[in-house]
């Protein structure tokens, strides 16, 4: 087994937050947030976002993190030691099935990026005048996933197995700075389209009467977990990276900030975008809702730009590559959960962990392109809805209830130092489980 002292790690705070708010900003905050937001009620679901994120999203984050802050180790080894002699064998089943949550998202994750490597191609591709290779990178089929999704795992793979520090931090400090120029660029030029106010009134101006629906709290709680990438062990790996010393506190603080920030702000993004194109002729809601919802940015807008002309061809190149980033940046967070394991608990090399799971991920992926309508919304909803939430809850428990003498949550000798400390350990052990349970309950039945 690795020991702490000689594990890859982070080798800056700076480097750790980028990272870690690459594995949360992602086609989460980009591609399902705006369609969320969109669906059920613009503003209403904003607030109650926002709401979510920062009572129960924002704990969770802080819980995941600390744990492996804590333990020094992969996912699956923090949790048995977490639990301690006694509950051992649970923690090692959780951090099972956090690896499992991980593959699955994995295998999901990895398609949708390959149609936005498409649709970026597709720009390029209309472009130089290459017509037929441009519709058939911009139309759905079952061919296009079996070569796009392939070539996303390995760009995954392709960094993971450079290392912790020479691979996810280097690239994070890259990759992360480009999203945000693009995104805010993307922005202006949409925000400054005939239509374009229409949809920034639906998006900011709430209307309260929306906001008790059960619907849109149950849709807000999935948004905010999945956008987060908490319960699949990714930022308890993350946090394992960080020497001890650090305040997991402000960390998490400025993880949670960035990542809600760059969901709001594609938010003024896509929804004005939608109304755009509402504005020249596109069908965009039937009864209140989005066409084809997941797959409306590909249905909708690459239409608006194709209509813009040479520069619509541009913003659209600039507009999935920005989306084919973001997805890469939450590919390789949730690659590193089960890699890790295979490192320290399986003694095995990075490289070989890396390509090991990068095939079984391969094999999932194709697995939903073979099934896609039985399997492709099953598998998101089952990770969004039911696994993050469970996962998150025993985050809760684990540092409240089971985490050995001398956490320093728990520890009364410290507690009673520390004001805030005991407020935290008292919201973490009794008001979020309670909170979580009462969504959750919500969301089964």
């Amino acid at each position: 087994m690795t020991t702490a002292s000689s594990r890859d790690s982070f080798h800056s705070r700076i480097g750790f937050v980028l990272a870690a708010a690459g594995a949360a900003i992602g086609l989460g905050n980009i591609w399902a947030f705006p369609t969320q937001a969109a669906n059920n009620g613009g503003g209403a679901f904003l607030v109650v976002y926002l709401v979510v994120t920062f009572l129960l999203a924002l704990p969770a984050l802080y819980a995941e993190i600390y744990i492996g802050n804590q333990a020094q180790t992969n996912p699956v080894s923090a949790l048995v030691s977490a639990c301690g002699e006694r509950f051992k064998k649970l923690g090692h089943s959780a951090g099972i099935i956090g690896i499992i949550g991980a593959m699955m998202m994995l295998s999901f994750y990895t398609i949708v990026a390959g149609w936005m490597l498409a649709h970026a191609l597709a720009s390029l591709a209309e472009l130089m005048g290459l017509i037929d290779i441009s519709q058939w990178l911009s139309t759905s089929s079952t061919w296009r996933n079996i070569i796009f999704t392939p070539v996303f795992i390995v760009l995954g793979a392709a960094i993971v197995h450079q290392g912790v520090h020479s691979g996810i931090e280097r690239w994070s400090a890259r990759l992360m700075p480009m999203l945000l120029v693009m995104l805010l660029g993307l922005i202006i030029y949409i925000l400054q389209q005939e239509g374009a106010t229409d949809g920034l009134r639906l998006y900011l101006v709430p209307d309260f009467s929306q906001i008790t629906e059960p619907k849109l709290i149950i849709s807000a709680m999935g948004q905010a977990f999945f956008s987060l990438a908490i319960g699949v062990g990714a930022m308890m790996a993350y946090g394992s990276y960080m020497p001890k010393g650090e305040s997991v506190g402000k960390l998490v603080l400025s993880i949670t900030l960035l990542d809600t920030f760059i969901a709001f702000i594609a938010g003024l993004l896509i929804i004005p975008a939608l109304f755009v194109a509402q504005h020249s002729g596109q069908e965009v809601f039937v009864d209140g809702h989005l066409i084809g919802e997941g797959q409306l940015i590909f249905n909708i807008l690459p239409t608006l730009f194709s209509s813009m002309g040479t520069v619509g061809l541009v913003v659209s190149f600039a507009f999935f590559a920005l989306l084919s980033i973001a997805a890469l940046t939450s590919t390789i967070s949730s690659t590193e959960v089960p890699v890790s394991y295979l490192v320290e608990d399986k003694a095995m090399s990075r490289q070989k962990a890396t390509w090991v799971i990068s095939g079984l991920v391969l094999i999932a992926s194709m697995l939903l392109i073979a099934f896609f309508e039985q399997l492709f919304g099953l598998v998101i909803q089952l990770l969004t809805t039911i696994l993050q939430p469970l996962m998150s809850l025993f985050y809760f428990i684990v540092i409240g209830w089971l985490w050995k003498r001398g956490n320093q949550l728990t520890d009364l000798s410290k507690l009673n130092q520390h004001t805030t400390l005991k407020l935290l350990g008292f919201y973490l052990r009794f008001i979020c489980p309670v909170l979580l349970v009462v969504v959750f309950v919500n969301v089964a039945f």
